[in-house]
């Protein structure tokens, strides 16, 4: 089997934009690839067209160690975020495109099902003002959907310190979570990196009350020193890596034991190859995964195959049910979540299990969406307006 070609697509939200690859092959099976590109959407692109004119087209779906190693190394120049992002979009449908030859689920050829039941924990569901009264209300409803556990970001737009008014204020609408979930529901608190150690320190001690289920990124994702002094003064459990694109990257997080869960993104990290790699390493440091996952259906699907057949998982990111509730549709056979005990349901169907809709998909072009944490209102992810860097 050889692949013929490939076709790029954006489906666009108000906050972000999905970058969908269809490779085809010459036998007549396609595959879909995913990635939501942080804020960088066209360059994306550009890679993704260069890249695959030079690599991809011509070559054995099959060959994926070879087409890694072309993008990561070959290409001499490092591979950042945009270089593993474009290979991950091409890795995760070639994936596709083997399962479905095979006529098995992408999970069977990774080692089959190890955890039946992913646990799903929602993310993009606290869509109001910053007010405790009203982000209870928003938690009681992802309960109310089913899932055990929900993450959220209450620090505003902080960048590296915040005032004390401002700190109670987060810690309010924490606190204000956790009576509306009660004592069992995991609270996952995402820090995104917005703080010197100092402060970080600070915010830690101020939460464990709420015992969160973790800590994401208290500081800039390469402050090793930074990170080293947090670890150092809170028992809470330190998730990151969700902006870390090469796994020589994780080498002092991991040898020096400044992590206890590792989200890598799928989409970020050289796709399921990519992912896969890291699942035997990462359990070698007995560090738990919990893939980073911000993408629409398909990339939650890659990252859902590795974590069925991951013996590490902890659990999985998802957004769909609550921003952007349409991308379920851009595809056939989208991830689910049951609300009956807030995991995926297992896929069954060949490769990733999806049909692609391109008629949904041109029903949502560009919007140029994207990320501004240190603008005003961002949490909201409705309107346009909320992601203008200058917070206008």
């Amino acid at each position: 089997m050889k692949i013929t070609g490939f076709e790029i697509i954006v489906v666009g939200a108000p906050w972000r934009e999905l970058t969908i690859v269809e490779v085809q092959t010459d036998e007549g099976i396609t595959g879909v690839g995913e990635v939501r590109m942080v804020n960088k959407t066209d360059t994306l692109i550009a890679a993704i067209q260069e890249l695959g004119d030079r690599y991809v087209v011509g070559s054995d779906p099959a060959d994926l160690s070879k087409l890694a190693w072309n993008i990561q190394v070959a290409e001499y120049g490092v591979p950042g975020e945009v270089g593993q992002s474009a290979l991950a979009a091409f890795d995760i449908a070639c994936w596709d495109i083997l399962g479905k030859s095979l006529g098995v689920p992408v999970y069977k050829l990774l080692g089959g099902v190890f955890t039946e039941r992913v646990e799903a924990y929602a993310n993009g569901w606290y869509q109001g003002d910053r007010d405790p009264k009203i982000i209870a209300e928003y938690a009681r409803k992802v309960v109310d959907r089913g899932y055990r556990g929900l993450k959220i970001d209450p620090f505003g737009h902080a960048a590296a310190e915040m005032t004390n008014e401002d700190l109670r204020r987060s810690v309010g609408i924490l606190e204000a979570v956790r009576g509306a979930v009660g004592p069992d529901v995991q609270i996952y608190v995402e820090m995104h990196g917005r703080f010197t150690a100092h402060t970080a320190r600070q915010v830690a001690k101020s939460v464990e009350h709420i015992a969160p289920g973790w800590i994401e990124e208290p500081v800039l994702p390469m402050d090793v020193t930074g990170l080293r002094s947090v670890r150092n003064h809170t028992a809470l459990p330190i998730a990151l890596g969700e902006r870390i694109h090469e796994p020589q990257a994780l080498i002092p997080f991991l040898e020096e034991g400044l992590v206890d869960i590792l989200q890598v993104d799928t989409t970020h990290h050289g796709g399921i190859t990519g992912l896969q790699r890291l699942v035997g390493w990462s359990d070698a440091y007995n560090v738990r995964l919990a893939p980073h996952n911000v993408c629409g259906p398909i990339g939650t699907a890659a990252a859902l195959h590795v974590a069925i057949a991951a013996s590490n998982t902890k659990v999985l990111e998802h957004f769909n049910d609550f921003a952007d509730p349409w991308v379920h549709e851009i595809v056939e056979g989208a991830p689910y979540v049951n609300p009956k005990d807030g995991a995926f349901d297992l896929p069954t169907a060949p490769g990733l299990g999806l049909t692609l809709n391109k008629e949904i998909c041109a029903k949502h072009p560009r919007t140029g969406g994207r990320l501004a944490l240190y603008a005003a209102g961002w949490e909201k992810r409705q309107d346009a307006k909320n992601y203008d860097s200058r917070g206008k």
